[in-house]
């Protein structure tokens, strides 16, 4: 499969030349093979490009500007498409090519097909995101591993804080626990005590 890029080497238009120089550009600097099929320098091309060119993305004049582009017959879209499929890393996707391995778009289409997140880019995402991108087109059964899998760890401060507040109550208890003990206890009666009660009662 080809990547063909329909342009007009003759326009005198500057934003048509600016847009087929930042498609050529782009292909080239990704080292994308494709053609470049000039519609001025020959009828063919543009006749083509004319009758292959999706009704619903045609202008409102019926007549589509270059650059457009296909991959072989298949229509990938004009400028516009291009810029925003570049914008949002998906231009291999749209060009209807494998993205290389390793590069972002590779990463992406990983995690759309299987649900998986690959390692360089767990770092970049939180466990909420991870989870709801790795449950996406997941089986029911296979939510809840990814929820265990995902799950916060806990917060290790409310924990010390807690186990703090037990330590306070509990030198509380062991402080007051003692005074009280002795307020209960009775004094011992002495022998004087004694000889005054004996006394009174006479």
């Amino acid at each position: 499969m080809v990547v063909k890029v329909f342009i007009a080497s003759q326009s005198g238009s500057t934003a048509i030349k600016k847009k087929q120089q930042d498609v050529l550009g782009f292909l080239e600097a990704n080292k994308i093979d494709f053609k470049e099929m000039d519609i001025a320098a020959n009828e063919d091309n543009r006749k083509w490009m004319r009758e292959n060119v999706p009704g619903e993305k045609r202008p409102q004049n019926g007549i589509p500007l270059p650059p457009q582009i296909f991959n072989d017959e298949l229509y990938c879209g004009d400028y516009d498409s291009f810029f925003n499929a570049k914008e949002d890393h998906g231009v291999y996707a749209f060009l209807g090519l494998a993205p290389p391995p390793g590069s972002k778009e590779a990463h992406q289409a990983a995690i759309i097909q299987n649900g998986e997140v690959p390692e360089s880019d767990k770092g970049d995402l939180g466990n909420e995101q991870h989870l709801h991108i790795a449950a996406e087109d997941q089986p029911e059964e296979n939510i809840e591993m990814l929820h265990n899998h995902f799950e916060q760890p806990t917060d290790l401060n409310e924990n010390i804080g807690e186990n703090e507040a037990e330590k306070d109550q509990e030198s509380v208890h062991q402080t007051i626990e003692p005074e009280e003990a002795e307020e209960d206890e009775e004094e011992p009666v002495t022998e004087e005590a004694e000889a005054l009660t004996e006394q009174k009662q006479v």
